[in-house]
């Protein structure tokens, strides 16, 4: 399972010699085992790194378990480096060879896909999971005291009833209310447990409101989304729509951040747009957030003695004057210098009004 941690390490991870990584849909509709191994071989024959295609292939002819809808895979044969991450989430194949890891498409998985919490909730407790990455990983569930109407002759003739005696209802409602109280304290505990990033919430309309309401604010503020479900869903129907409904408020989510990076931008603070604008600031550790089109690449140059990156041709850094280097893609250099200063990266998967900047801007620190 992949975590914040094993990115960080890939991150890190600077090898003397040049990294090949993979990245393999393996979607069963997509073909067979067999066609995702051609697949493979051939991505490795085009790469031209024998040592490295030798490992990866032997990896996935004797150990690769071909559990999954794609595998990410990291090699660099002759340091004896060698990573994989089976993923439950599709990512489009390809293959990069650089002197870090490509993380990018991990990047975006981790944002759109990590750290799920649901509530599958009604009036006696709740069923509780934690999704990462298309995967269940845990579940819970809390039961409180069965919530029962009883019918009693007469009660129909007390001011206010029908069909039930003095005061039933009311025990109703609190026996009910109790449950909710318990069922959000425990859920709570739960989602703080396995750092929960968004939360989604099934279950009547009656029922998802009072338990959003019992939750502590800071809980609340994470729920992206609520739907109807019975309680006796299958995981399988629970996780799509979990998935669905968190892909709708990522999308939203990822209008607000363009429209807030284009707006600091045109008064001149907060924000900034375009690429040597971007790549400046992010080279300054002013970059907070980093949004960029996904599958977007860009070549360019890099000084190895200060860092300075640009996609202007030059030979020397204006900077310090260091003969600069070629890079393949300066974008995946900006991803890696704002994790590594402690910022976020946005994959933006619908970025028209970020088009006419270059797909890329940030929002600043400072």
């Amino acid at each position: 399972m992949l975590t914040e941690n094993d990115l960080r390490e890939l991150l890190d991870y600077k090898g003397k010699n040049p990294v090949l990584s993979v990245y393999l849909n393996i979607e069963p509709s997509e073909g067979s085992t067999e066609t995702h191994k051609l697949r493979l071989r051939s991505m490795l024959k085009e790469a031209e790194m024998p040592k490295d295609a030798q490992v990866i292939e032997r990896y996935f002819d004797h150990e690769f378990d071909w559990i999954g809808r794609s595998v990410a895979v990291f090699s660099c044969a002759p340091e004896a480096w060698f990573r994989v991450y089976s993923l439950a989430i599709p990512i489009r194949s390809r293959l990069r060879i650089g002197n870090r890891p490509h993380v990018k498409p991990l990047v975006d998985i981790l944002d759109a896909f990590g750290g799920y919490g649901v509530a599958l909730v009604d009036k006696q407790g709740a069923r509780l999971f934690h999704f990462h990455l298309g995967k269940l990983i845990e579940q819970e569930g809390v039961l409180g005291e069965s919530v029962r109407r009883t019918k009693r002759g007469g009660g129909s003739q007390a001011a206010g009833r029908r069909g039930g005696v003095a005061g039933q209802t009311n025990y109703v409602d609190e026996v009910a209310e109790r449950n909710a109280r318990e069922a959000a304290e425990f859920a709570a505990r739960f989602f703080s447990e396995k750092n929960v990033r968004r939360i989604v919430i099934g279950g009547t309309e009656d029922n998802i409101g009072y338990f959003r309401s019992q939750l502590p604010k800071a809980w609340q503020s994470l729920v992206i989304g609520t739907f109807s479900m019975s309680m006796t869903a299958s995981h399988d129907e629970i996780l799509d729509r979990a998935m669905q409904i968190g892909l709708e408020a990522e999308l939203r989510r990822e209008a607000k951040l363009i429209e807030m990076v284009i707006t600091s931008a045109a008064k001149g603070r907060g924000g900034v747009v375009r690429l040597e604008d971007t790549l400046k600031a992010v080279q300054e550790g002013r970059v907070q957030t980093l949004l960029i089109r996904e599958g977007l690449r860009i070549p360019g140059q890099h000084c190895p003695h200060c860092g300075y990156v640009t996609s202007t041709p030059m030979q020397a850094c204006p900077a310090c004057g260091h003969i600069v280097e070629q890079t393949p893609d300066l974008v995946e250099m900006a991803v890696k210098q704002t994790l590594k200063s402690g910022g976020d990266v946005e994959i933006l998967h619908n970025d028209l009004e970020l088009a006419d900047y270059e797909h890329i801007g940030g929002l600043l620190r400072y």
